[in-house]
């Protein structure tokens, strides 16, 4: 199973960006998360990171015929980007979308999810334990294991 993980916009900046609501992990230390939830469940994965919505959209258009599923963070173009949902509904992958923090109890524009009306399952307020969490979703529902 290969999974592509994209993360939008600021995730790099983990660790030094408001602490408090994302936690204290860099992002590096996101992406070795990633990776060894990964090695122990079996899976390949592909890591992503931009701030540009239109290499976001070009990351997942790449994951056709290339992954078996997408974990994303879209991060901020959650609740703007048509682009990004589009992009997902156009792949027609199993998609779970991870948020570090819990966007249901931030500002109310935080509660509006457009890339979350693709995807199978939306994990949040786990920090990156939200993102085991979706690989382990995916793995049960691809592989029922």
């Amino acid at each position: 199973m290969k999974i592509f993980f994209i993360n939008g916009p600021n995730i790099n900046m983990l660790g030094i960006r408001e602490p408090e609501i994302y936690g204290g992990g860099s992002y590096r230390e996101l992406v070795s998360f990633i990776e060894k939830t990964c090695a122990a469940e079996g899976a390949e994965c592909d890591i992503f990171q931009s701030n540009c919505e239109g290499a976001i959209v070009d990351k997942i258009q790449q994951a056709y015929k290339n992954a078996d599923a997408i974990v994303i963070n879209p991060a901020a173009y959650t609740h703007t980007s048509v682009a990004i949902l589009d992009a997902l509904k156009a792949v027609a992958l199993p998609t779970v979308e991870v948020h570090l923090s819990d966007v249901k109890n931030r500002e109310s524009f935080r509660r509006v999810s457009y890339t979350g009306q693709a995807c199978e399952k939306t994990i949040t307020g786990l920090g990156f334990e939200g993102y085991r969490q979706a690989v382990l979703y995916l793995k049960e529902l691809i592989c029922g294991a």
